[in-house]
C-alpha cells in the first residue's frame, strides 16, 4: 500500500461491514506468517484462494509460486509489470471481486477502476461468473486491496478455493417479460448467508449456484451449475407462492453433467435451509482426496439423484433453526429497482448518430416495463478501461438510479434506460469506445483467459477469439441472419471456462506433434446449446491447428447457410448432417504440413514466437515418417469418432464400449513405446500403463494431473456394464480427453529421446 494512501484508505474503510473488517485482518495476519515461514506454504495456498487471490502465468522466467519458468520475452505492459520477480511475494497474480447476481452500483465501478489504475494493468476483467477481475496484483497489495473494496460493500471472500463462489443470476431478473418472478432478492439472500458460512468450510472442490426466473431463455445457465434454482410459482392451499425447480449435480470441466431435478417445488422460506442442507451432505460425503472426482457431479452420479434428495430431506430435518432463513422476507422488496427518468419513446425524427441503427438492433432487450429498455455494453473478450468504467458510473447516474449489471457472456448492462434518452446514451458510449454492436450475436465471442495469465493454457483462447470477432465484425453486414445469431465460445485448455460445451461453435485448447515442433490446436465442440438454461452439451469433432480456426468457422457457417432447412436451427442441422460429413470438412484443414512449408501453423494467436518443445534436430525433413506411435494414436482417434457417430444414432451400449477400446488403444500406444511386445490383452496393457505411466506420473502433466489416466482405468474396471445414455456420454468425452492425454505424453517420450540423442552425440 503506498504510505501516502494510508490514512484516507482508514476513513473510507471505516464505513465497510465489521465482519469484512475481520476477514481482511485476519487475511493480512496470515500473509505476514507465511512471509515468516511460520504458516505452510499449502495451508496458506487455500486461504488465500478463498479470499479471491489467484495464481497466474508468466512468460518473464517466473510464476507465481517462484518457480522458474523457461525465459520468453513477453509484451511491454507485461514485461514492466514483472520485471525483477523473484518470489511467490513479488509476483502478481489475479484478484477475483464477488459480484453476487452481477448487481453493481456507480460508486462500485468507480472503486474498480481506482483499483485497476493504481495496482493492476489499467485493465479489468468480466467473467462468465458475472465477478470481476483484476491481474498483475501483489500480494502485499491485497488487503488494501480489500479494503478499499469493503468499504463499498464488496468482498472477494471465496471467490476461488473449495467453498460457494459467486451466485450468479439472470442479468435482467426484474424486467423480464418471460419470468415468474424477481430472482434478484433470494440470490442477493443465499449469497450472504453462504458466505463464510461453518457448513461450507469442508468441501473438496469449488460450488457454484445459479438463479434464473424462467426455463426456455439462457439465463442462469441453470443445467451446468452444481446448484441451481429456476422461479416457479404453485398454488398452495388455495394460495399463490413464490418457490424453486432445484436442479444438482451440473457442471462442465473436462467431462460435463447436466444437473438434476432435485426438487420440483422448494418454498421460499425453505431455499435457505435446504440450500445448507445440501451443503452439509456434500461437505459429508463428497470426495476429498482425489480432487478429480469431489465435485458434486460425481457424488450425484454414484448416489443417484433420488439417494440424494432423501439424504437431503433427512438431513433438513437435523438442522438447527437460523432465524436468517426467513429474515430476508420480511423485506423482500429491498432491491426492487426503479427508474430516475420517466418511460418515453424514441422520437421518430432525432437524427440518428452513425451505427446507432445497428446497435439498436443487437443491443437493447425491451424491458416488460413499457417505455424502458436493457442497454447492453458490449466488452470485447470481457474488458474494460478505468476510463470506461467512470462512463459508465456516470451514465447510470444520470440516466438511471445506477442500476447496472454485469452477465455471463461478460459484458455490462445497464437497466431502465428511457427509450427517449436512447441516442445521447449510445452516443455517450461509442465516445468512450463502447458503442460497439453485436452484443449476443456471433461476434460477441466468450473466452476464458488462455496462455495470457492461466497456468493451465495451452493455447491463445484470447488471441483466437479476438481474431474471429475481428474477421466476423468486418462482415456483419452481409453475415446471413442465421448465422448473425450463432454463439461463440473458446476455451484455452479442457477445463470449459469459457463454457465451449453449450456454444454452437465451440473450441478448446489442444496441442500436435509435427516431427520435432509442437503445434498449437483447437478441438472444435458442435451440438451445444446456450437457451434453455445450458440446455444441452456439444461434443468434440476433432481438433485443427489454431491458424485455421477462422477457416473452420467459415466453411461450418457458410454450408449452414446454404444446406439448411427452412427455421432450422444450427444444433439440428449439425445433428441432421451427422459427424461423419462435418469430418469431412475440416479433414484438410486438420491435416499438418512440415514447418518449411508453412511456418505461420507453429505460431499461436497474437505471440509471435515459435510455439514448441525447443529446436530439436533442426535441418531434419520433419513431418516425413510417421511413428508406430503416431499410427496408434490415430487409430484411436477412429475408434472415438465410431464412438461419436454411435452416440449420435443413440446406441448407447455400443457408443461406451468403441468409447473404453479407443481408450485402451491410446493406453496400448504409450505402453508399445517402452514394452513393444505387450499382448493384446485388456487386463495386461492396463496394468502395464499404471505401472509404467499413471504409477509414476508419466502421464500426468500441469494441466489434468492424472484424471485422464484415471479415465481409462476406471473405464477397464467398469467394461462390460451397461452403458445409460449419460454415462455413454460420459464415456465418449472421456475418451476424447484420454486421447488428447496420451498425444501430450508421446510429445514428451519424443523430446526425452532427441534429448537423450543430443547428450549421447
Amino acid at each position: 500500500m503506498k504510505a501516502s494512501n494510508k490514512l484516507w484508505q482508514k476513513q473510507i474503510f471505516e464505513s465497510a461491514p465489521a465482519e469484512f473488517i475481520r476477514e481482511i485482518e485476519t487475511y493480512e495476519m496470515e500473509i505476514e506468517l507465511r512471509k515468516q515461514g511460520k504458516m505452510e506454504e499449502k495451508v496458506f495456498a487455500e486461504s488465500r484462494l478463498r479470499r479471491g487471490s489467484y495464481g497466474q502465468r508468466y512468460d518473464n522466467g517466473q510464476r507465481w509460486d517462484g518457480k522458474e519458468t523457461q525465459t520468453l520475452p513477453y509484451p511491454s505492459t507485461f514485461t514492466e509489470l514483472t520485471k525483477g520477480v523473484n518470489t511467490v511475494w513479488d509476483a502478481p497474480g489475479m484478484q477475483r471481486i464477488k459480484v453476487p447476481y452481477g448487481g453493481l452500483n456507480p460508486q462500485q465501478l468507480e472503486t474498480i477502476a481506482e483499483l485497476a489504475e493504481e495496482y493492476s494493468d489499467n485493465i479489468a476483467h468480466v467473467t462468465t461468473r458475472q465477478d470481476f477481475q483484476l491481474h498483475f496484483i501483489h500480494i502485499d497489495d491485497a488487503p488494501a486491496l480489500l479494503r478499499r473494496l469493503a468499504a463499498v460493500g464488496m468482498t472477494t471472500r471465496e471467490a476461488c478455493g473449495n467453498s460457494v463462489r459467486n451466485v450468479t443470476g439472470c442479468p435482467l431478473a426484474g424486467v423480464c417479460s418471460t419470468e415468474a418472478f424477481d430472482v434478484t432478492p433470494y440470490a442477493n439472500a443465499l449469497t450472504f448467508f453462504l458466505l463464510g458460512h461453518p457448513d461450507i468450510q469442508d468441501f473438496g472442490r469449488k460450488f457454484k449456484i445459479a438463479f434464473s426466473g424462467c426455463k426456455d431463455e439462457a439465463c442462469g445457465l441453470v443445467n451446468l451449475h452444481d446448484m441451481g434454482a429456476i422461479g416457479v410459482k404453485r398454488i398452495v392451499d388455495g394460495v399463490e407462492k413464490r418457490g424453486f425447480e432445484l436442479y444438482i449435480g451440473g457442471g462442465l470441466g473436462t467431462v460435463p453433467h447436466q444437473a438434476k431435478l432435485m426438487m420440483d417445488f422448494v418454498s421460499e422460506e425453505e431455499l435457505l435451509p435446504v440450500t445448507q442442507a445440501i451443503s452439509r451432505v456434500f461437505a459429508r460425503l463428497g470426495e476429498k482426496k482425489n480432487r478429480n472426482r469431489a465435485r458434486i457431479k460425481f457424488l450425484i452420479a454414484q448416489l443417484g439423484v433420488d439417494e440424494f434428495r432423501r439424504l437431503v430431506v433427512e438431513e433438513r430435518t437435523t438442522l438447527a433453526y437460523d432465524p436468517r432463513w426467513t429474515a430476508y422476507l420480511e423485506n423482500i422488496n429491498k432491491l426492487d429497482e426503479t427508474p430516475l427518468r420517466p418511460a418515453g419513446k424514441l422520437a421518430d425524427d432525432a437524427p440518428r448518430p452513425e451505427g446507432f441503427a445497428e446497435w439498436h438492433k443487437t443491443n437493447l432487450w425491451r424491458q416488460r416495463q413499457a417505455g424502458y429498455v436493457t442497454v447492453t455494453v458490449a466488452l470485447p473478450l470481457g474488458d474494460i478501461t478505468p476510463k470506461q468504467l467512470r462512463a459508465l458510473a456516470d451514465l447510470a447516474r444520470k440516466y438511471t438510479n445506477g442500476t447496472i449489471r454485469t452477465t455471463v457472456e461478460q459484458n455490462i448492462v445497464l437497466r431502465w434506460v428511457s427509450e427517449a434518452d436512447l441516442i445521447e446514451v449510445y452516443s455517450a458510449l461509442k465516445a468512450v469506445g463502447l458503442g460497439d454492436a453485436g452484443a449476443g450475436t456471433i461476434v460477441d465471442i466468450t473466452s476464458c483467459p488462455g496462455t495470457d495469465t492461466c497456468k493451465l493454457g495451452i493455447s491463445a483462447s484470447r488471441g483466437l477469439a479476438g481474431e474471429l470477432k475481428k474477421r466476423l465484425a468486418e462482415k456483419s453486414h452481409t453475415l446471413d441472419e442465421a448465422v448473425q445469431n450463432l454463439h461463440i465460445k473458446i476455451s484455452g485448455c479442457f477445463n470449459s471456462c469459457g463454457q465451449h460445451h453449450i456454444a454452437d461453435l465451440g473450441f478448446f485448447g489442444v496441442s500436435r506433434r509435427s516431427g520435432n515442433y509442437t503445434v498449437p490446436h483447437f478441438q472444435v465442440v458442435l451440438g451445444g446449446e446456450w437457451t434453455h438454461n445450458a440446455g444441452s452439451y456439444g461434443l468434440a469433432v476433432g481438433a485443427v491447428p489454431a491458424k485455421r480456426i477462422p477457416q473452420v468457422v467459415e466453411r461450418l457457417t457458410g454450408k449452414y447457410v446454404a444446406e439448411r432447412q427452412k427455421g432450422e436451427r444450427f444444433k439440428a442441422f449439425i445433428q441432421r448432417i451427422g459427424k461423419i460429413e462435418i469430418k469431412k470438412l475440416m479433414d484438410d484443414l486438420a491435416k499438418l504440413p512440415t514447418h518449411d512449408q508453412e511456418p505461420t501453423l507453429f505460431t499461436d494467436w497474437g505471440d509471435s514466437r515459435e510455439y514448441t518443445l525447443g529446436d530439436m534436430g533442426v535441418g531434419e525433413c520433419a513431418g516425413e515418417v510417421i511413428s508406430h506411435a503416431e499410427f496408434g494414436l490415430l487409430a484411436a482417434e477412429r475408434q472415438s469418432f465410431e464412438a461419436q457417430i454411435a452416440l449420435d444414432e443413440r446406441q448407447y451400449q455400443r457408443a461406451g464400449e468403441l468409447a473404453y477400446l479407443s481408450m485402451k488403444q491410446a493406453a496400448k500406444t504409450l505402453v508399445q513405446e517402452q514394452f513393444y511386445d505387450v499382448p493384446d490383452d485388456d487386463a495386461r496393457i492396463a496394468e502395464e500403463f499404471r505401472t509404467r505411466f499413471y504409477d509414476t506420473k508419466l502421464f500426468w502433466d500441469e494441466f489434468s494431473g492424472g484424471k485422464f489416466g484415471h479415465y481409462y482405468l476406471r473405464a477397464h474396471e467398469k467394461a462390460g456394464e451397461t452403458y445409460s445414455p449419460d454415462e455413454a456420454h460420459r464415456r465418449v468425452e472421456e475418451a476424447l480427453l484420454v486421447i488428447e492425454a496420451a498425444h501430450s505424453c508421446y510429445g514428451k517420450l519424443l523430446a526425452a529421446k532427441n534429448t537423450l540423442k543430443l547428450v549421447n552425440a
